[in-house]
């Protein structure tokens, strides 16, 4: 737990094993820290109360990586990646409701939603992969195979709710496809071992975390950095590198949009960035850190992941 104002950690907790991503519940009155034990049949969902910082007890759920809401509060989905699987549970209980297989995606990692909340695209990790599947009638719609993708990682919905994102941390960038006719429509280069992605407090602007490997398990301090992307021209207009070399992974934008926060993977230390100038603070914390979420963030409802609100 990280003081926003004095950058420094305050407090640090016990959740369940492998924790991967800290997710605000859809009514935004609970943060979920998302264990998914690496597969393992002791995975968990572990909540903090946001107001106090502090957690409760943890809920037993099958493998955990990562997890979404349906735009309309209906579901949470937990991410069964080492399963093949995506579970739609109960928002608040978290009681299996049902289930969408996804034997072809290999890794199936991260979402958005289109802007009608009737489909979800989600990454494929290791195969090279999107998925869309519809969200409504709990069942796959089908694989788009990206042209020269081999590792896809976050994807976000763009302004206009048609476009989507798709960082590849093998390709080095963007994908762009449409989501609508489920095609891919554009490429934009940025930086080695794309990996996550963050509208800017105005949405004007895109900031792409660049990790700096190709490795699932990268070395300290490689050529990471962030690059941003003008929404409107989907141009990068700028890049900052880590000084010293680093690994920019998960995180999110400060409420107002004056720091963009991100976890540094490979070199156990998290980034706040100034979003004017790039200058930036590193914060020792523990091994790994990777599913970074800062709270509180403006918005009506989450639909997941490390807070994309709307």
């Amino acid at each position: 737990v990280i003081d926003p104002v004095s950058f420094q950690v305050v407090d640090t907790f016990r959740v369940g094993h492998s924790p991967q991503h800290v997710v605000p519940s859809w009514d935004l009155r609970m943060l979920w820290v998302t264990n998914n034990s690496e597969g393992r049949p002791d995975g968990s969902l572990t909540p903090i109360n946001p107001a106090t910082a502090k957690p409760g007890p943890s809920i037993a759920v099958d493998d955990p990586y990562n997890m979404y809401f349906t735009p309309d509060g209906k579901y949470a989905i937990t991410v069964a990646e080492a399963h093949k699987r995506l579970d739609f549970r109960d928002p608040h209980t978290m009681e299996l409701k049902g289930s969408v297989e996804t034997p072809e995606c290999k890794g199936v990692n991260h979402a958005d939603f289109s802007i009608d909340g009737k489909y979800a695209i989600f990454t494929c990790e290791f195969g090279g992969y999107v998925a869309k599947v519809d969200t409504v009638n709990l069942k796959m719609i089908g694989m788009l195979k990206l042209s020269k993708g081999g590792m896809p990682q976050d994807i976000l919905t763009a302004p206009d709710g048609h476009k989507f994102y798709v960082a590849d941390m093998m390709a080095d960038g963007v994908f762009v496809v449409d989501g609508d006719s489920f095609k891919e429509t554009g490429f934009i280069p940025t930086g080695i071992g794309t990996h996550g992605l963050y509208p800017s407090r105005d949405g004007k602007l895109m900031y792409v975390a660049n990790r700096g490997s190709h490795r699932i398990h990268g070395p300290k301090h490689g050529p990471g950095g962030v690059s941003i992307i003008d929404f409107a021209t989907d141009k990068v207009i700028k890049t900052w590198m880590i000084p010293g070399g680093g690994s920019p992974d998960m995180g999110n934008v400060s409420a107002d949009g004056k720091l963009l926060w991100l976890s540094g993977r490979f070199d156990d230390v998290v980034y706040a960035i100034d979003t004017d100038t790039g200058a930036m603070r590193k914060i020792p914390v523990g091994a790994e850190p990777h599913g970074l979420t800062v709270w509180p963030q403006p918005g009506r409802y989450s639909v997941g992941h490390t807070g994309i609100l709307r």
